[in-house]
């Protein structure tokens, strides 16, 4: 049997429980037929590149597939019946990773920073009221001392 990577993509507007029955149903199809899902993966609701059949976002999910190919074409098939499912990718790889993937690694990294996903947005910047204004101490020159060349 070949070792098979699948990614679909769901409309927006189904909810995630209905994304995970999808799956289910997926991954016994490809049962059905000699097969076995290692991995599924449910990457979340994520923006589109660009808008396809009127979505803007859908919700990820990876598959890992060791089955034949004729259980894989009729997982396709099933695929690009169902109206909510608005892409989908096959690829056969060497081997499957039993490791996260890049996907989930990197999601659970942005977790772990602080002020989530962002990031600290300004630093060690003072408020706005704290800092000198314009021709304050330690601000700019007022313009006619820097026009004559005198100075205060």
């Amino acid at each position: 049997m070949a070792l098979y990577e699948t990614v679909f993509i769901a409309r927006q507007d189904v909810a995630q429980t209905q994304v995970e029955t999808l799956t289910t149903q997926f991954a016994e199809i490809v049962a059905g037929l000699g097969g076995t899902v290692s991995k599924k993966e449910y990457w979340g609701l994520r923006s589109l590149t660009y808008r396809i059949k009127k979505n803007r976002k859908g919700h990820y999910t990876l598959l890992n597939i060791d089955a034949p190919s004729a259980a894989v074409k009729e997982m396709e098939r099933t695929m690009s019946i169902n109206e909510d499912i608005i892409r989908f990718l096959t690829v056969r790889v060497d081997a499957l990773e039993e490791a996260p993937s890049a996907i989930m690694v990197r999601s659970a990294e942005k977790s772990d920073r602080p002020g989530g996903d962002r990031g600290d947005r300004w630093g060690d910047r003072p408020p706005r009221r704290e800092r000198p204004r314009f021709g304050d101490e330690g601000g700019a020159p007022p313009v006619a001392a820097a026009i004559t060349g005198d100075e205060e």
